[in-house]
């Protein structure tokens, strides 16, 4: 355990988290295994939880938002189907809170246009959407990210390593802040992610937009016309090695995080088996995994009227915690009128 994790496990209530996901559809194994299964053990552990619905954010990349409110319910219902517990967690939307995306302004009077062109992550997504040019939502998105995490004064954001850069320019925005004017922000710490990289069943980073992974909510009959799909290769035995055969230790990482076991230990049970005992072990493996989940987000799907409530009250508490922090602010930079 690494001193954050330690600090974290003492005294939990010292913590705040921002977290969330950009409603462009229904997440995957990849996002449990990656976030959302460390958002539900922070939150069981005591860590105070804001889940942010980036609605705002899908226009970065895109023209219009498609099936918008089909695709916000639907990330709510896949955070309560995991274990997100909306009687303890904040869960909202971008766009009810208009305080939040107040701070962009004084925010974006802190940084550099080279400092946001700098962003490496800014320039993976630029270079990701294909486009010519690039919107100013999409240039300014780590700032943006920077009023997600600062509003509520979250002062530990999860984050793979590719998100490290978004992260350091909310630490700057914090810290210039609070040298200009008065410490109104603390200077949140990232808490890296441990989970192991899922790829897609194409070998490529699993993504809902590649068409590569295995939704939450697909059926047992999906899940299995997806993973008999998946890329192997010709030889029959069966082992855990990434760096030699990534596509077959996918699968055998994938089984093994459902069965909660060693991925080396479940390659030698499959053995010489070859690639058709292998998807079948991770078929069995994955169906069993998500069987409860399922069962719990079609309820909750089936309740949009409840998805709405629990939003709305996520978003009333957002907006009390989003005036109060542009009360301070405006307060700190002499506008208090």
């Amino acid at each position: 355990m690494n001193d954050l994790d330690a600090r974290i496990a003492a005294r939990p209530a010292d913590f705040r988290v921002l977290t969330g996901d950009r409603p462009t559809g229904r997440l995957h194994l990849g996002h449990y295994f990656g976030t959302l299964a460390n958002r539900v053990r922070l939150q069981r552990a005591g860590v105070e939880l804001f889940v942010l619905v980036a609605d705002y954010q899908v226009l970065t990349d895109r023209d219009v938002a498609d099936r918008l409110e089909e695709n916000v319910l639907g990330l709510v219902a896949d955070h309560l189907a995991v274990g997100i517990d909306p009687a303890t967690a904040t869960i909202f939307t971008h766009s009810a809170v208009p305080a939040l995306n107040q701070l962009m302004l004084p925010f974006l009077s802190l940084v550099t246009d080279g400092e946001l062109r700098r962003n490496p992550t800014v320039k993976d997504e630029i270079q990701a959407s294909r486009q010519t040019s690039v919107s100013g939502l999409m240039l300014t998105y780590p700032v943006h990210q920077a009023a997600d995490i600062l509003f509520c004064k979250a002062n530990l954001v999860p984050v793979g390593r590719d998100q490290l850069p978004h992260l350091e320019i909310t630490r700057t925005v914090a810290r210039r802040f609070n040298e200009r004017y008065a410490p109104v922000f603390p200077v949140p710490e990232a808490l890296l992610s441990q989970a192991p990289s899922l790829l897609g069943t194409d070998g490529r980073k699993m993504s809902k937009s590649r068409g590569n992974a295995i939704e939450l909510a697909a059926t047992e009959d999906e899940t299995a016309r997806i993973i008999t799909r998946a890329k192997t290769d010709a030889d029959r035995e069966i082992v855990y090695d990434p760096e030699n055969r990534p596509e077959v230790s996918n699968l055998v990482l994938l089984a093994a995080l459902c069965q909660e076991r060693d991925p080396h230990a479940v390659a030698a049970d499959i053995g010489s088996g070859g690639a058709a005992a292998l998807k079948k072990t991770v078929i069995e493996s994955v169906n069993e995994f998500l069987r409860p989940v399922r069962a719990r987000r079609a309820t909750y799907a089936a309740d949009p009227e409840e998805l709405h409530r629990i939003l709305t009250e996520g978003n009333a508490y957002a907006n009390t915690v989003a005036a109060q922090t542009l009360d301070e602010v405006r307060t700190a930079m002499g506008m208090p009128y």
